[in-house]
């Protein structure tokens, strides 16, 4: 799946759920060293902790983040 983003620096994030699993998740655009990083923290893992440990975190006034955008993304793609 492809998630547009908003209000960060990132544009997209890419990623594909298998067995209830986030798997190949990729951003495109954002601060290269943390999206890689938590591209790889969450590998495997299941989409509501995901979701829960995600869910909420700023980046600055922004009143989001690449996490948020990630855990907005992953409830969009499971309707959670």
């Amino acid at each position: 799946m492809t998630y547009k983003t908003q209000g960060v620096c990132s544009q997209k994030i890419d990623f594909e759920i298998v067995d209830n699993k986030v798997t190949n998740v990729q951003f495109l655009g954002g601060c290269n060293g943390n999206t890689q990083g938590l591209s790889k923290l969450i590998e495997g893992m299941d989409v509501q902790e995901a979701i829960s440990r995600l869910e909420g975190i700023q980046c600055g006034f922004r009143g989001t983040s690449c996490p948020d955008q990630l855990a907005k993304a992953l409830k969009q793609a499971t309707n959670a």
